[in-house]
């Protein structure tokens, strides 16, 4: 099993979060740690992106913090530099598994057909996120996947939501899910950090439950 595997296997949710500002990449991150969150993905979707990774990191070192989309061998040596924790992207090419077995950066990259899974593996992963998750087959293909790709895990993304959640996390294949579904917009907008860790803490422990039995 992969240090990239083990990390995710130690989570229930992974959030996804789109940031505009160090401000509030450090307040949704704490509330999502207030909730029981272990680790955050923030994406390289905004221009402050990169200093809220630094940011969040500072204010929260108990935090793991990735910073996702990363979708060039520039991206991966610009979060490598700042101490990200681990690294995804949207999809997988060589170039990237080279800058990140060169960084020992632990890297999540993005499938979403067996034969991108079978490239995966060539070049060494066992561990993947399946994106976009729902629009590529959801469960089902995941647990097609079971049969003939034994040994190999995976985070799916996209499409997530506090409805679903448990459908995927039930699959053996499945380490975590990841998803944005408890940080709306509107609530963000309004700085209702309190609503995000309650729902955040709500998904979990329903999540916990589910799985329980």
């Amino acid at each position: 099993m992969s240090h990239m595997c083990e990390q995710l296997r130690q989570l229930t949710i992974l959030p996804v979060l789109v940031v505009t500002s160090e401000e509030e990449a450090v307040s949704i991150s704490q509330a999502l740690s207030d909730a029981g969150i272990s680790a955050v993905e923030i994406t390289l979707r905004t221009p402050a992106a990169l200093s809220a990774i630094r940011a969040v990191k500072q204010a929260l070192p108990a935090l793991r913090v990735g910073a996702g989309t990363v979708n060039t061998v520039s991206d991966m040596q610009a979060v490598a530099t700042i101490g990200v924790d681990f690294v995804v992207s949207p999809g997988l090419t060589r170039a990237l598994a080279e800058s990140a077995r060169s960084l020992d950066m632990p890297f999540l990259p993005g499938v979403s057909t067996a034969s991108e899974v079978l490239r995966g593996m060539e070049l060494g992963f066992d561990c993947f996120k399946f994106f976009p998750a729902a629009a590529c087959g959801g469960p089902a293909l995941l647990k097609a996947f079971s049969g003939p790709m034994a040994g190999v895990s995976f985070c799916p993304t996209g499409g997530i939501n506090a409805s679903n959640a448990s459908e995927y996390l039930a699959l053996p294949n499945v380490l975590c899910v990841g998803g944005s579904w408890m940080l709306q917009a509107d609530v963000i907008a309004a700085g209702d950090w309190v609503s995000i860790r309650n729902s955040t803490r709500d998904s979990l422990i329903h999540l916990s439950r589910l799985q329980q039995l």
